[in-house]
């Protein structure tokens, strides 16, 4: 089994705690969707929110999941001058078979601007 790295981001309409854990929740269960992944195949998961976030944790989203045996960090992300704004980003390390160039990663909402070279 190898172990992996997959990308997602999601943009939230302002900084609203029911927004940011609606926003992560949504995230994070279509990242695990799209690659017919398992709470039980998550190593870990970073999660990260622009400087303009900060009404709630992202990680306290995935602990509403269920999601209480994974280790899970939340950082800001770098304040870049033009930067998008209200962007919750997470890099989640699994263990799967499936080779990199299957994975999905997945940006939702505005978000998808951010990659517009993936398909949604």
């Amino acid at each position: 089994m190898a172990v992996r790295a997959v990308r997602g981001a999601t943009q939230v309409d302002e900084d609203d705690r029911e927004q940011v854990l609606a926003a992560t929740t949504e995230l994070l269960s279509e990242v695990l969707r799209r690659n017919a992944l398992s709470n039980d195949d998550l190593i870990s998961v970073v999660f990260t929110a622009t400087p303009d976030l900060h009404s709630e944790f992202p990680a306290y989203a995935a602990r509403q999941m269920g999601i209480t045996d994974v280790p899970l960090l939340c950082a800001a992300e770098i304040d870049v001058p033009g930067a998008m704004p209200r962007v919750l980003r997470l890099l989640a390390h699994v263990e799967t078979e499936r080779p990199r160039a299957e994975l999905r990663h997945v940006y939702l909402r505005g978000a998808a601007g951010l990659r517009t070279d993936l398909p949604q």
